[in-house]
């Protein structure tokens, strides 16, 4: 049985473990001070927020979002980051984070939640054609 919930201070390992997975299945690179960064404001949990999926009590998935305003609508969810163990797929983790993730921007009036993957990205996008809309839009950005 899949348990959704906020992430407890126990978790910080386990947490730690999944989102350096999902930084690498990017290539991309962090420092530890950006992982320790990122905890303490999921912990405080007033900007950043995060919820973990459990499995027989073991952290198998993660999710990161935050609301922010919309100049067209009520204010919106971002799914910024979703991540599940590789042994676990397949198994409705994804699933269910993204329903919690729609519940928690619900109970606040969100107008909707939204993320992006990357194109290659075949197996994510299969599930996330089937919860989700695919608007079309393309993604830029510049380094700062």
């Amino acid at each position: 049985m899949i348990t959704i919930g906020k992430l407890a201070p126990g978790d910080r390992a386990a947490w730690e473990t999944l989102f350096r997975a999902y930084i690498a299945f990017y290539k991309r690179m962090l420092t530890q001070e950006m992982y320790d960064r990122a905890w303490r404001l999921f912990q405080d949990d007033r900007h950043m927020h995060a919820l973990g999926a459990k499995i027989d009590g073991r952290l198998v998935g993660i999710t990161h979002f935050f609301i922010h305003p919309s100049t067209s609508s009520a204010d919106v969810c971002y799914l910024q980051d979703l991540f599940t163990a590789e042994g676990i797929r397949g198994q409705g983790v994804a699933r269910q984070l993204i329903a919690a993730v729609c519940d928690w921007a619900k109970a606040r009036e969100c107008a909707r939640v939204y993320w992006m993957t990357h194109e290659s990205n075949a197996t994510a996008r299969r599930l996330y054609d089937k919860v989700g809309e695919n608007r079309g839009f393309i993604r830029y950005q510049i380094e700062l």
